[in-house]
């Protein structure tokens, strides 16, 4: 946490977070060409936005790109504003603006856990609801098949998908189709890919939602730094989390 509130006491790397909110997947030069400070400036605040894991990285062929990591605001959140707020706080939150480009949302935390133990609880349907909003995923993890997102009890269906890869306990992918609302029906199918990598006695785990059209509906992917924040207190904890997101379909 201290690199976190660290990295976000300085005004230009707040701005940085805000150009990648704004359009996320920058390269260096094009954020380069948004701040009044030379290459090597803006260079030494993305390294510390990375190190305390708010900026991530992927690279595009010769390209290295940028991304928006919202996961450790979430756990500052949670941990201190939560359980203080209203419930009607949480609501106020949105994403403000849709993206003018392909999109791709790139989410990356840390769990002290097993990639056993981590696998394990993306997969097995009553673990997930305890963290996904109360809705559980369903399927028999085979390359081919079909996957759920559902509230048994309440004969809810929010989602389905079809699995794409499966290498346990490294890597997932599947596509995903939101069916809760008409809004996000008409948005089609995204995909999501789960990347586990142990790290000592942790797992670094990365989280890609892309294939997503122009200006896709927030709704798809603003839920995914509660989804990990609340992964991460189960797995170190055995804690749920009582944030009013967490507890919509419980």
């Amino acid at each position: 946490m201290d690199q976190v509130f660290k990295a976000l006491a300085d005004p230009t790397r707040r701005s940085l977070l805000d150009e990648l909110f704004r359009q996320d997947g920058q390269t260096l030069g094009m954020l380069e060409e948004r701040f009044a400070m030379t290459r090597f400036g803006v260079m030494k605040h993305l390294r510390q936005l990375e190190e305390a894991g708010l900026v991530v990285t992927r690279r595009r062929g010769r390209q290295k790109l940028h991304f928006l990591n919202p996961v450790p605001i979430r756990l500052v959140h949670d941990r201190w504003v939560s359980k203080y707020a209203e419930p009607w706080v949480a609501g106020l939150s949105d994403i403000k603006e849709r993206l003018e480009s392909q999109m791709e949302k790139v989410f990356e935390i840390y769990i002290r856990t097993t990639p056993e133990r981590l696998w394990e609880a993306i997969i097995d349907p009553d673990i997930r609801r305890k963290y996904n909003f109360g809705a559980s995923v369903s399927s028999d993890w085979k390359v081919g098949s079909h996957l759920e997102l559902h509230v048994p009890e309440a004969g809810m269906l929010l989602g389905d998908g079809e699995v794409l890869e499966v290498d346990p306990p490294r890597r997932l992918v599947h596509t995903m189709t939101a069916l809760w609302g008409d809004d996000v029906k008409s948005e089609g199918a995204s995909r999501v890919t789960w990347e586990i990598v142990q790290i000592e006695d942790s797992c670094h785990l990365t989280l890609t939602h892309d294939q997503l059209r122009e200006g896709a509906n927030d709704q798809l992917y603003g839920g995914w730094p509660m989804i990990l924040s609340g992964l991460k207190t189960w797995l170190e904890t055995g804690e749920l989390l009582t944030t009013p997101g967490s507890l919509m379909y419980r």
